[in-house]
């Protein structure tokens, strides 16, 4: 795997891709694109090994029934990942606001809770991007380190190499709600634990 896809880094102050934690080595998990049919299995993994994770919703995909209930009251975070998927560079200012704030307010109506992140879809993001997540008040949070994989269905154990492989203290990890990601995600866990990281949250 390309390590230059892996590892990502951006010189834009407005956007996160990194937290560090003053008191121990951590890591942040983010998973996009949910609310998905295999959020409850990763909420249990994630459960059964007390870690907290940021979740990246698309608000298309929010339903009243999918469990966003159990990912708050487990302590986890949800985050906006727009309405519908968009490339937010090929949208106008305007659009691009729409697309935010609509997520955010469908969100927020559904849960009851404050959503203070965004994730732009594909990672694509421009100055008009950033300008209105800051307008809505939502931090834009990247990544570090990309697990790709959204293309590894047939090899998922290089979703663990991906991560493992370039792991830093602060590292804001990309992933997926894919059943592939899903099937590694315990032994994931212990890999980052083995290299002797925890596990923390983003802070606004």
């Amino acid at each position: 795997m390309d390590c230059s896809r892996v590892v990502y880094d951006s010189n834009d102050s407005d956007v996160v891709t990194s937290v560090q934690n003053k008191t121990q080595k951590s890591v942040i998990l983010t998973f996009d694109d949910g609310p998905s049919k295999v959020l409850t299995q990763i909420l249990d993994v994630l459960k059964a090994e007390n870690v907290p994770a940021v979740f990246f919703w698309q608000s298309r995909l929010l339903y009243p029934k999918r469990p966003w209930n159990r990912v708050l009251d487990e302590g986890h975070l949800i985050g906006s990942h727009t309405t519908k998927h968009p490339n937010m560079t090929k949208l106008t200012y305007e659009q691009q606001y729409k697309e935010i704030q609509n997520s955010i307010t469908k969100i927020e109506q559904i849960t009851g809770s404050q959503i203070n992140y965004f994730r732009p879809p594909f990672g694509q993001y421009n100055d008009d991007t950033i300008k209105a997540a800051k307008q809505l008040n939502v931090l834009t949070v990247m990544w570090r380190i990309a697990a790709i994989d959204w293309e590894l269905k047939e090899d998922p154990q290089q979703i663990i190499t991906n991560v493992a492989d370039n792991l830093e203290d602060g590292a804001v990890i990309l992933l997926h709600e894919l059943k592939q990601t899903l099937e590694v995600l315990p032994e994931l866990i212990k890999a980052i634990r083995n290299k002797g990281y925890s596990f923390t949250l983003l802070e606004k």
